[in-house]
């Protein structure tokens, strides 16, 4: 009877000592304060690259081999005088973007009719040649483009820029932290979680869609000897964002 007593003791005396270890570990370890911050730094910067689509549509009613050599002859026409005008040397380049050739069908109540073959082929050019988008445009136009889809204006030193400002913002981000933790009574002690971002918003960079009539109207004013279609690039506003947290002892 005696052993027996003496095991349970010791077992107990073993229990209240595991005990007392965890609430000493949680007694000198808490879990570390930290403030988090949220900065940010922008600039406004002149676009220097431009990218504009081309789309170059024929049809004919009867065959598809006519539409398609319509096609031919246009596209042509419109890669050549755009190749012109590029400088390959500054990174300048003129794709093809899409080919499509499809027969076009109308519907009476139930009956399908073949109204057209249709021929699309779209021709995308990168430039750095800014003070010449207007002139482009003129003569693509010209030379048988039916629609400009899109104009879109970017900064070749995008990566760069962002790099700066990130470098920027974290300065700031460390700036903040310190000083709020020193009007705690506090300072900083390593970082706890650091995000960043970086993005580009256009202003003033025209996102262009001109239908076939419209096309017609500039095509004869570029005949006419007019001057060339006026495209202003604008300003890219370049933000980048970090989102940290410090430790503070």
């Amino acid at each position: 009877m005696k052993k027996t007593l003496v095991a349970v003791a010791v077992l107990g005396l073993l229990a209240g000592g595991a005990s007392l270890s965890s609430q000493a570990v949680n007694a000198v370890s808490p879990e570390r304060g930290y403030i988090s911050v949220n900065t940010t730094a922008n600039t406004e910067v002149a676009p220097d690259v431009a990218e504009i689509s081309f789309a170059v549509q024929t049809s004919d009613t009867k065959s598809m081999q006519k539409a398609t050599q319509l096609n031919k002859e246009a596209s042509d026409r419109v890669y050549a005088v755009l190749s012109s005008m590029l400088n390959a040397s500054n990174g300048d380049y003129i794709k093809t973007a899409d080919y499509s050739a499809s027969p076009i069908y109308t519907y009476s109540g139930s009956k399908r009719n073949l109204d057209k073959y249709e021929v699309s082929n779209r021709v995308i050019i990168h430039t750095k040649s800014i003070d010449k988008i207007g002139q482009m445009i003129d003569k693509a136009i010209e030379a048988g483009a039916t629609n400009v889809d899109n104009l879109t204006f970017s900064v070749s030193n995008y990566d760069a820029q962002c790099n700066d400002l990130l470098a920027i913002a974290t300065k700031k981000a460390q700036t903040r932290a310190s000083f709020l933790a020193k009007n705690l009574s506090t300072s900083i002690d390593g970082v706890r979680t650091f995000d960043v971002s970086c993005n580009a918003n256009n202003y003033g960079s025209p996102r262009m869609y001109m239908a076939k009539n419209m096309l017609s109207a500039v095509a004869d004013s570029e005949a006419a000897g007019s001057t060339p279609t006026t495209i202003s690039k604008g300003v890219i506003k370049i933000n980048a964002n970090v989102n940290a947290s410090f430790f503070v002892k």
